[in-house]
């Protein structure tokens, strides 16, 4: 059986009223999916064809909220912007520092990485923007990514407590490169003091004790700008960007998300029977802890027809179901899998023996407290999963009895996971609103009724 994600011209968008599920125990889950684009390189895609001079096409954009939501504003800053008979999209850049100033505030509804990465491009840029978005996003850290910003010129004029969402950037007239060390691993921070840094003369450094996504930093590459990137220590990076460069309008493929893959694959593991292959997935190094953790816990992960795009590695990818055993996951991996540590706890409740996963504090400042929601979605449904400090300890027995009422706190990732979980588990799992998998992955209930899901 072969599915590919609707080609229609309507795409869902969430609803105001919740939308509550039941995945029950299912059988085997068999077939052949394209997993939507990558939202990573989706909101980067975008961003970078509206800094570009002439036109960038996109295909396999991931066209769901979050993404949208970008396209929107960089729609709004000044950019044309166009989805094409093909299911393509058309990008005509203002160049670098071109933005106009929007008369409207930039809401980006549930999306960090929107929001965060278009902040540093507004940065850059001598105009002044507010930003906001919904409930959830209002209330995450936004500090981290204005600190280095004001250094580089800009300026905050009204924020809420705490730099949190809704507030007015003011672009530096004419930005400052910085070297700036980065206080936590995250793409997000270094990729808003890149984007800014493009606007700069002379060259802006970001130095990582812990290596974060390099997603952006392969995407300018492709645009045609002067970057390099070098081991620093044990287990960071330093990137050195040269600024005020010519980026050109150029043809980019977005690859299938892992991190929505990732449900997938585990889905596939826990359920009986199951065989599964997932086409084009991306396998960036930077983002692939997961898979390398299943494969530690024993998964039958197969990959083959390794191809690539823009830099980015991509693989098709063959899962079977698989008896699962307990693994301490160490701390430094999380830069690469910090997505997916929800769905891996359900994956560590079907395994036999205990499962560690260490250093998730960044859990804690996402959608939701991912880390308190992970361990009570497990609870609920019967898990042993204990709190440590920043690590997750889960008792798994080999099989999940279910039966809960999982609460997702306006998270499409714990929507999903819980989701995964209840087709494994001896009883019906229950989730309260799965409207919010709208964010990230529209199409993520159909396919999966299309391999063989249970969901009523």
């Amino acid at each position: 059986m072969w599915y590919l994600p609707r080609a229609e011209d309507t795409i869902l968008t969430q609803s105001d009223q919740p939308r509550p599920l039941e995945a029950r125990e299912s059988g085997a889950l068999i077939g052949q999916v394209r997993i939507p684009g990558d939202k990573s390189i989706s909101h980067r895609a975008l961003i970078l064809g509206a800094l570009a001079v002439g036109q960038t096409t996109i295909s396999g954009l991931l066209e769901a909220e979050d993404v949208l939501n970008t396209a929107k504003a960089m729609r709004a800053l000044g950019a044309t912007i166009e989805r094409t008979a093909d299911f393509a999209w058309s990008v005509h850049g203002v160049g670098i520092a071109g933005f106009a100033e929007p008369r409207a505030p930039l809401d980006f509804g549930n999306s960090g990485t929107g929001c965060r990465l278009v902040m540093g491009a507004v940065a850059g840029c001598p105009i002044t923007a507010v930003f906001d978005g919904d409930a959830s996003l209002r209330g995450r850290p936004m500090r981290r990514i204005l600190d280095p910003l004001e250094l580089m010129g800009a300026r905050v004029s009204a924020n809420g407590e705490g730099g949190r969402l809704p507030l007015t950037l003011i672009g530096a007239r004419d930005p400052l490169p910085i070297v700036y060390r980065t206080p936590v691993a995250s793409a997000q921070i270094k990729s808003a003091v890149l984007l800014a840094g493009l606007a700069a003369p002379g060259t802006t450094t970001v130095i990582e004790t812990e290596a974060s996504r390099d997603h952006t930093e392969l995407m300018l590459g492709h645009f045609g700008a002067e970057i390099v990137s070098a081991r620093e220590g044990s287990h960071g990076r330093k990137i050195v960007l040269h600024g005020q460069p010519e980026l050109h309008g150029i043809d980019v493929v977005v690859p299938a998300d892992p991190s929505s893959a990732a449900f997938f694959v585990v889905a596939a593991l826990v359920v009986g029977g199951s065989d599964l292959v997932l086409s084009d997935v991306m396998i960036n190094p930077l983002r692939t802890g997961l898979f390398t953790t299943l494969r530690e816990m024993g998964a039958a992960i197969e990959q083959t027809e390794t191809r690539g795009d823009a830099g980015e590695p991509m693989a098709r990818l063959r899962v079977r179901a698989s008896k699962l055993r307990g693994v301490e996951v160490p701390a430094e991996r999380a830069p690469s899998m910090i997505d997916e540590y929800l769905v891996l706890a359900v994956a560590a409740a079907f395994a036999e023996g205990t499962t560690i996963m260490r250093g998730l504090h960044e859990l804690r400042v996402k959608e939701s407290d991912r880390l308190e929601a992970t361990a009570d979605m497990l609870r609920i449904n019967g898990v042993k999963a204990e709190i440590s400090g920043d690590d997750l300890i889960v008792e798994g027995r080999g099989h999940v009895p279910g039966g809960g009422l999982v609460a997702t706190h306006m998270d499409h990732r714990i929507a999903m996971s819980a989701l995964v979980m209840g087709l494994g588990a001896e009883k019906a799992v229950r989730v309260d609103d799965t409207a919010f998998i709208a964010t990230s992955f529209p199409d993520f209930i159909p396919m999966m009724r299309s391999l063989g899901a249970e969901f009523s």
